[in-house]
């Protein structure tokens, strides 16, 4: 038969406390610390009422609690240890002694456990188990294993922390044990697949750390390695010092070298897992690699190179006659020592213009063949962009030189016959516009320091090789080209 009591409340704002759970309260609070003092002034037995207040507001049933102990915790606050016994509804308020809120509370009467019940409690004493036993709480899974009551056993998920305060609230107010059994095994087995995929990822994660690090010390034991065999060599340590000593090795001009040196000092200090890393060493390879001092000497035999475009091409006199006069005044210059006067060269750039397939391209290997210099070509028909002729900025991901600065490492010469082909096709669009930057290239005015975007020093165009612009027609070209 239910018993009705008058109890102290005793509120609970950040934990719900199910029967036969165990728990510190602090008595810092003032309303706790009343409840306390009221219990143990009454002749209550030291009992409270233990009521959950979520965002405050009162649950309706409680749980009976007895205060078993009161005390101090580790860190000097008083606290009393209050253990759960029976679930109470909570009733009218009633008068008791001290400053404490009374009420009266019926304690509410176990229902009868069937067979389907146990059944019910069995499958949730493994579930429980299983995720104990995944957390690695093996003390916790002796005391669940010896628990027999499905009642009790319900209960002991008012310690479950993957359990919320409201559904905490809803197993206390829910009396029936079967229904309890039934949402706590839905709430577990969500749990568990939580669980299951949380695991996963750990132990992916796991594995591409484990993965991470041994490659790394891997990394770190060959490059050890690598030192030793240096030293006893007596080649540099470290790629570092590699490349400091192929700048200084390699004949640069002053302003490069500079430039290059500071690319090496900053390439020592930088980690080697910074993305700059791997900008700077491609933009050093490529440095390294253009034949800044490499030069072919200029042949001006008239007469050779006549018989030599003679030889290439049938016909096309008059453009024969004009490069030969082309030739024939750079040998005049080259022989009053005007070939160069102030950095700068001639500013004549010759321009082929005619229809496809009347040897436009071959000329200019002709004429390149006839001075004894190397030959490039470079293909400009659809392009528009300016960072195909100036170069991309290194703060781009896969920047690269312009094509003027491509074509003088393919040729493996700083002076050689450039063929700007199909220089009439050249577009523009919202990246800029192509033929603005080829005057750059092309103006003896400018192009003695043209610099280009990836490089980021100074190249002296015209001081090192020499243009032949072929195109079909004059008219599509813009006015600067022109």
């Amino acid at each position: 038969m239910s018993e009705t009591l008058a109890l102290p409340v005793l509120p609970l704002d950040d934990v719900v406390v199910l029967p036969g759970m165990v728990v510190p309260v602090k008595l810092a609070d003032a309303e706790i610390r009343a409840a306390v003092e009221a219990a143990q002034a009454g002749d209550t037995g030291s009992k409270v009422l233990l009521v959950p207040r979520l965002e405050g507001k009162y649950a309706k049933v409680g749980t009976l609690g007895v205060i078993t102990q009161i005390g101090r915790l580790p860190g000097g606050e008083r606290a009393a240890v209050v253990r759960g016994t029976d679930r109470v509804k909570i009733g009218t308020g009633t008068t008791g002694p001290g400053a404490a809120l009374w009420v009266e509370a019926v304690v509410q009467d176990e229902p009868p456990v069937d067979e389907s019940t146990r059944e019910l409690a069995k499958e949730y004493r493994t579930l429980v188990t299983s995720i104990l036993q995944q957390r690695g709480a093996w003390q916790v899974v002796d005391s669940v294993q010896g628990v027999d009551d499905p009642s009790a056993l319900a209960d002991l998920a008012g310690y479950a922390s993957y359990i919320t305060d409201e559904q905490k609230i809803w197993l206390l107010e829910t009396a029936d044990v079967r229904e309890r059994l039934e949402k706590l095994l839905a709430w577990g087995r969500e749990h568990m697949a939580e669980l299951d995929v949380a695991e996963t990822i750990r132990k992916d994660v796991k594995e591409g750390m484990e993965k991470q690090q041994r490659e790394f010390l891997l990394r770190q034991q060959l490059s050890a390695i690598r030192k030793e065999l240096a030293e006893l060599d007596g080649k540099p340590a470290s790629e570092e010092q590699d490349y400091r000593a192929r700048v200084e090795a390699a004949d640069l001009p002053e302003k490069v070298r500079d430039a290059a040196l500071t690319e090496v000092d900053k390439l020592e200090r930088t980690s080697e897992q910074s993305p700059e890393v791997s900008w700077i060493r491609t933009w050093l390879d490529t440095v390294l690699d253009i034949p800044w001092n490499e030069r072919t000497e200029d042949a001006y035999d008239i007469t050779g190179a006549r018989a030599v475009l003679d030889a290439d091409h049938a016909g096309l006199d008059d453009v024969k006659d004009r490069i030969i006069e082309h030739l024939a005044v750079r040998r005049r210059r080259a022989d009053k020592g005007l070939g160069v006067v102030g950095g700068r060269r001639s500013g004549a750039v010759l321009a082929l213009v005619g229809p496809p397939g009347v040897g436009k391209t071959s000329l200019g290997e002709s004429v390149a063949r006839s001075m004894g210099r190397k030959f490039v070509r470079v293909a400009l028909g659809g392009v528009r962009d300016e960072a195909e002729i100036r170069g991309h900025r290194r703060t781009y991901v896969g920047a690269l030189p312009g094509r003027i600065v491509r074509a003088i490492k393919e040729a493996g010469s700083m002076n050689p016959v450039v063929l700007l082909d199909e220089v009439d096709k050249v577009g523009s669009d919202y990246r800029g516009d192509p033929t603005a930057a080829l005057l750059e290239v092309l103006d003896p005015a400018q192009n003695h320091t043209f610099r280009d975007h990836y490089l980021e020093v100074e190249l002296a165009v015209k001081k090192r090789m020499s243009a032949r612009c072929p195109a079909a027609s004059c008219g599509p070209s813009r006015r600067p080209a022109r």
